[in-house]
């Protein structure tokens, strides 16, 4: 008899569970998105939509689809400047060593600790200044100094595990740094890439701070601020709100699905050395 049983049992249990506990919103959520505004008070609340409707999506594609759009710009946008920094960076601190890379590296650390209200006010000033107040491209910029530190510091880690030999030997072919970067370390690096890619959309996707600090009332908000407004006018009307969260959530989502298996090799890598 297998004494391991009911404890495995047990473990899968209690697992599953907390699974269903921390998945309850995200249920609760799709529910009331096709909850009726009659059923809406119901008590006790219909657990699953049994006089569904659509009113709230068609109320999302009606009203929300430009907040969506510029939030797809901004997420593209900010991976494209995030990549374009980071793996540079990334490949210079790991294999060209420059003087003073571990200085820049506790900085790069310690950038991710200061906190988002706080920078969203420097930007605000910069902005001021500059007129990149409520502009798609000053967001942009914003979000990606979220995402660069981290960036930076997965893909020295993923780099520095490259094999010496590999780039000595595109050396002696003739290649330059440049050109053994972009034709032998990046390819190499795709899952680090695509792990970063994925943070900054992420980040950017869900950022609230910055946007309401910076483009709050201009002509092109992103979803943040789209349910934000959604709720202060119509309070009432639920499945709307709700419907737009869960149309908000899935791009992030399905993304998220597509890049899992990049995302883990990327997020190990560089963690244990031979």
């Amino acid at each position: 008899m297998n004494r391991n049983g009911p404890r495995t049992w047990g473990k899968t249990a209690a697992g599953l569970l907390l699974t269903g506990i921390m998945l309850f919103p995200v249920y609760w959520m799709l529910n009331v998105s096709f909850t009726r505004d009659q059923d809406m008070r119901k008590s006790p609340p219909y657990i699953l939509p049994l006089h569904g409707t659509l009113a709230g999506y068609r109320a999302v594609l009606a009203e929300q689809l430009p907040y969506l759009g510029t939030s797809l710009v901004i997420g593209l946008g900010t991976v494209a400047v995030t990549v374009a920094l980071s793996a540079p960076a990334g490949y210079a601190l790991a294999k060209l060593r420059p003087h003073g890379g571990g200085v820049l590296s506790f900085l790069l650390l310690a950038a991710q600790m200061i906190p988002g209200i706080i920078m969203a006010m420097g930007f605000y000033a910069v902005y001021l200044q500059l007129g990149l107040l409520q502009s798609v491209p000053g967001l942009i910029v914003a979000d990606s100094t979220l995402a660069v530190p981290f960036a930076v510091l997965v893909l020295t880690a993923f780099m520095s595990g490259i094999p010496g030999e590999l780039l000595q030997a595109a050396r002696t072919d003739g290649a330059g740094p440049l050109r053994t970067f972009w034709s032998i370390v990046l390819p190499i690096s795709r899952n680090a890439v695509v792990t970063v890619s994925l943070f900054a959309f992420l980040w950017s996707w869900s950022d609230f701070v910055f946007a309401s600090t910076l483009v709050n009332g201009g002509a092109h908000e992103p979803i943040t601020l789209g349910i934000y407004h959604y709720i202060g006018n119509n309070n009432q009307e639920w499945n709307a709100i709700m419907a737009t969260a869960v149309v908000a959530s899935l791009p992030a989502a399905v993304i998220l699905v597509l890049a899992q298996r990049y995302v883990a090799a990327g997020v190990t890598a560089g963690a244990v050395k031979d």
